[in-house]
């Protein structure tokens, strides 16, 4: 469903380039920059740095770390959706992102990292997701909000993503994306509705909901430019191509233009067209809130990784299940 400039999701500087250890080291990292350097694509095969390889891995995984958890706030609405078109809508929507982690997950393994180790660093609350997820979803028209703005603003961050140097990354976010673009449009879709045809108590159901997401919808692009420890090594190494400043402000300008069609008001009273730059002006982020969340003090840190841990343990038994039938079908073929 959403990245959130998985880049800045630590402050330290782990990743930075680390001096080459011998002439056939040197040959590859020479050979590797070159290919960067000319565009091409990174294989999973391929040779290539380990804080490459590291960052990646943090990266992809904590995509799909997003995706996953990211349908608990919506899932939670399937059973309480006001018609049986919208629960359908939904349910499809929130399959889509099941199978958006799987796709991600199955990326973070071509490096070498297994899936078991994936999941322990999320359920430990080692790895991180992004922060959009820690909000709670009080009515139904959050749905329509996350759709507008949260998917939004991850079509904004993961389209770049489809020309990631790393092939297996850019190759899943090509079908993601793709979906994406139809959750973008269903959630606008349901505002539009609640919008033109809903009741005054509706109506203010839906500014309520843009109230609240707006501004964290801002903080999933990660913190200003100066101050992301990783963003400027993953743009050398082309698995960033926008920072993070230039997305956020092409996700202001979009949806800006598209809130005056839904007619809600967004909530920032420094919000202006500035003619010289031919674009939004907006006022200033809580970034203090923003690591609040990162750090695990959100409003729904501990129940989303409650939820998980939960859904885990209590599905063992399928798990266990499969694997024993996978046994027994690699016996019977073996005898």
């Amino acid at each position: 469903m959403y990245t959130q400039a998985m880049d800045t999701m630590g402050k330290d500087r782990e990743d930075a380039p680390k001096p080459v250890r011998s002439a056939e080291e040197a040959a590859h990292q020479q050979e590797f920059d070159a290919r960067i350097d000319a565009g091409e694509f990174i294989e999973a095969k391929d040779w290539m740095p380990e804080n490459y390889r590291r960052t990646l891995v943090r990266q992809i995984s904590q995509h799909a770390h997003s995706e996953i958890v990211g349908m608990l706030p919506e899932g939670n609405w399937i059973s309480r959706a006001p018609t049986l078109k919208r629960k359908a809508i939904l349910l499809a929507k929130v399959q889509d992102e099941a199978g958006h982690g799987l796709y991600l997950y199955a990326a973070a393994e071509t490096l070498g990292t297994s899936r078991d180790q994936l999941y322990e660093a999320l359920h430990s609350g080692k790895a991180k997701y992004s922060s959009i997820f820690n909000y709670p979803t009080l009515t139904w028209a959050d749905m329509g909000v996350i759709g507008w703005l949260v998917d939004g603003a991850a079509i904004m961050n993961q389209v770049p993503l489809c020309r990631c140097s790393y092939a297996p990354y850019a190759r899943a976010m090509v079908r993601i994306c793709r979906e994406e673009s139809f959750h973008q449009r269903q959630g606008f879709e349901a505002l539009l509705t609640m919008m033109s045809h809903g009741s005054e108590a509706q109506k203010a159901m839906v500014q309520d909901a843009v109230d609240r997401w707006w501004w964290p919808s801002l903080m999933m692009f990660g913190p200003p430019d100066a101050d992301s420890p990783n963003s400027e090594q993953s743009m050398r190494w082309g698995i960033k191509r926008i920072s993070n400043d230039d997305l956020r402000q092409k996700f202001v300008d979009a949806t800006v233009e598209q809130s005056k069609l839904l007619g809600v008001t967004m909530p920032d009273r420094e919000l202006r067209w500035n003619e010289e730059r031919q674009s939004y002006d907006f006022g200033v982020i809580d970034w203090k809130e923003f690591w609040q969340v990162v750090g695990g003090d959100g409003p729904c840190n501990r129940e989303r990784l409650a939820a998980r841990v939960k859904a885990w343990d209590e599905g063992a038994w399928v798990r266990d299940a499969a694997m024993a039938h996978a046994s027994k079908q690699t016996y019977q073929e073996a005898a």
